[in-house]
């Protein structure tokens, strides 16, 4: 019994890798010639059929956008947390630096159009509060992790209000989105796929391709916007939002 769960994992180990390779061969061939539409249709499906070779379903609750503008808000939790995110709704990403320098992942990311900031950086701050801007006003869909950084899936981190200011800024709707990852057989909180501290990503992954089987639940809120609000209070109200939708 033990040896046939070993030689599953060892198989869901190549198959994702295969399905990484596969992803780095589209971005490199086809995506050249496909419309923007056409590359976000792309990306959706290559991240569903990434949850799929890594034993992970989806459950959606709740109503992703149609269309933009918009910015997500979601609480962070994994490395998984990108392409859940994806398989649920094609959105731009808004991410540190150091993600585009990630062997394979980064070219990816890159590909899917991802959003890089150095978060060190003040006078970079203010170009992707510029960018971000830009990106609505073309009526985009844009996601964002305001902790950032990944907790451990049980409490969430303080969000950065500076991540809202593109959308104050242009009159955006924001939607709040809580993430979860559960134990498909018991329903139970699943920690796998967590990446916090000292872990390696590396490690991260192996530990989520030897979980039992792990459910995604991607719960969306009711889009809002600022409404006059004071930038850090509205920060703290969606921060509360995506705290409650992550446990429903």
């Amino acid at each position: 019994m033990r040896e046939a769960v070993q030689h599953e994992q060892f198989w869901r180990l190549l198959r994702v890798l295969g399905h990484i390779l596969k992803g780095l061969a589209i971005v490199a061939v086809r995506f050249p010639a496909l419309s923007p539409d056409q590359q976000h249709a792309r990306v959706q499906a290559w991240s569903m059929q990434l949850l799929a070779r890594a034993g992970v379903s989806l459950r959606i609750l709740g109503t992703p956008p149609v269309n933009g503008p918009v910015m997500l808000v979601a609480n962070h939790i994994s490395w998984l947390d990108i392409p859940v995110m994806h398989a649920a709704r094609h959105c731009r990403f808004v991410s540190k630096s150091d993600v585009q320098a990630w062997p394979l992942v980064g070219t990816l990311a890159t590909a899917a159009g991802t959003l890089y900031i150095e978060r060190n950086s003040r006078r970079d701050a203010l170009r992707m509060v510029r960018s971000m801007h830009e990106a609505l006003e073309r009526g985009e869909v844009l996601a964002v992790f305001p902790e950032g950084t990944t907790g451990d899936g049980r409490a969430m981190l303080p969000f950065h209000a500076n991540l809202l200011q593109a959308a104050v800024t242009a009159d955006a709707f924001v939607q709040p989105v809580g993430l979860h990852f559960a134990d498909r057989a018991t329903g139970m909180t699943s920690f796998a796929p967590s990446y916090i501290g000292d872990e390696t990503l590396v490690g991260s992954i192996w530990r989520t391709l030897r979980a039992p089987a792990i459910e995604a639940v991607v719960h969306y809120g009711v889009p809002e916007q600022a409404q006059g609000r004071d930038r850090r209070a509205w920060t703290q109200h969606l921060h509360d939002t995506v705290d409650r939708l992550r446990q429903t």
